[in-house]
């Protein structure tokens, strides 16, 4: 292995350590542990991270622990995610997201992925600002919204996941999988203003908020719509798969390299990318053969990335050693987050007519599928270091984990009962064949 001056390993090495762990505990998993393959890995991760902390308290000399929470920092993963993985998964994801069933349910998905992240920041910082008095704890109140905003969007890797392997109706759908897509962007926006406002100690001004969302978040669907429309034109003037490819790949790394730039949302541009390639450009730009290429390639992305975060996630526990101020404030996290979830789900829904789901249970569906992931932790990570950002990362890590290891493992189980329940109501939907 290369280390670099510092004695640290480089990019290439800290990513092939990765993949080749991702690939041996999946093949492990697969025939002897048997999880679904994402709770499988976090599950793995976080015993492997248990294990070295374990052996380095009762075993002199092994500092096993201390190098891999070096090796982590090394690879700085919250860049990595933010402005690596996240850009790949987003536009993978939109790939397989049906527009016309997209615009059907355009009215729910835009007020869950807008009012719906508003309210649960809100709800959970009040709620966690109210914690943290009965605990004493001296924290400025800005920074429980901090938390509500890196902690209400939803995951697309995990809830897209589900999706693939369960037959829900199609409105249904494509209601969750756009609020996946969308509110990543938008609960990064919030994120962002609301932690300059936390670091900077000014006040905080709805005003200004409201621009400064307005701009990041425009220019992210602007961006995502003309990279979108000049991929689409270069795939609709040749049939050369392996140059087509290479063009969705421009697409995904050009089009977030210039929102880093410009300071605007990347995970917005790729979803409205993603959206327009999967749909306009995969039906009226591709051949065949160019189709079937392009689309597993992708899958292979999204598979790859997907089994290297969730062990990231795992691992990532190795760089937290909670006290009692941290446990509690992490176990109240877990029905905080799905309380609030729950009103803003029902507020986005139910307020406005016209925007109410027609699918029986799509409520109950929207609600335990609204599962937190590797975009909560990236964020979490990304604090300045104090003893807030402990007491942060413990009440995400607790709300991940519950997300990972309950909630997706008993999803199906809960889609498959609603079947049962609605069997006339809740029909299995066909599937796009192209994807």
């Amino acid at each position: 292995m290369h280390e670099t001056a510092s004695g640290a390993l480089s990019a290439f090495d800290i990513a092939a350590l990765l993949v080749v762990a991702s690939a041996l505990l999946g093949w492990f998993n697969h025939h002897f542990v048997k999880l679904p393959h994402v709770i499988g890995l976090t599950v793995m991760g976080a015993l492997a991270s248990i294990g070295l902390m374990v052996a380095n308290a009762l075993i002199p000399g092994i500092t096993l622990d201390d190098w891999v929470a070096r090796t982590l920092v090394d690879l700085n993963f919250t860049d990595t995610l933010l402005q690596g993985m996240l850009s790949f998964l987003l536009f993978a994801g939109a790939l397989h997201v049906d527009l016309a069933r997209l615009k059907v349910a355009w009215l729910p998905v835009l007020l869950l992925s807008t009012v719906g992240v508003v309210i649960s920041t809100v709800l959970v910082g009040l709620a966690m600002w109210g914690m943290g008095l009965l605990l004493g704890l001296s924290v400025a109140p800005i920074w429980y919204f901090v938390f509500g905003a890196l902690i209400a969007p939803t995951d697309p890797v995990s809830v897209l996941g589900v999706l693939r392997e369960e037959n829900v109706p199609a409105s249904l759908q494509s209601a969750v999988a756009g609020e996946s897509l969308f509110n990543d962007g938008v609960g990064i926006v919030i994120f962002t203003i609301l932690l300059g406002a936390a670091v900077t100690g000014a006040d905080f001004s709805l005003s200004e908020g409201a621009r400064l969302f307005a701009i990041e978040a425009g220019g992210g669907v602007l961006v995502g719509l003309v990279f979108g429309y000049i991929g689409y034109r270069a795939l609709a003037s040749m049939d050369e798969y392996t140059l087509e490819v290479l063009i969705t790949l421009a697409i995904v790394m050009g089009g977030y390299a210039l929102c880093s730039y410009f300071h605007i949302s990347g995970p917005l541009a790729m979803a409205v990318a993603g959206l327009l390639i999967g749909n306009q450009g995969v039906t009226f730009a591709m051949s065949d053969v160019t189709r079937d290429y392009v689309l597993k390639f992708w899958e292979l992305v999204d598979e790859l990335l997907n089994s290297v975060l969730f062990l990231l996630i795992g691992l990532e526990m190795i760089a937290l050693v909670p006290g009692v101020d941290e446990m509690i404030l992490g176990l109240a996290a877990i029905p905080l987050t799905l309380a609030a979830r729950a009103v803003g789900i029902v507020v986005s829904t139910k307020a406005i007519p016209a925007a109410r789901l027609q699918d029986k249970g799509a409520g109950r569906v929207l609600w335990w599928g609204g599962l937190r992931g590797g975009i909560s932790i990236a964020l979490a990570l990304s604090l300045p270091a104090g003893e807030t950002r402990e007491l942060i990362l413990a009440a995400t890590f607790a709300a991940v984990l519950f997300s990972v290891l309950v909630q997706r493992a008993t999803l199906g189980r809960l889609i498959e009962r609603l079947k049962e329940q609605h069997a006339p109501a809740v029909e299995d939907a066909p599937t796009r064949s192209v994807h």
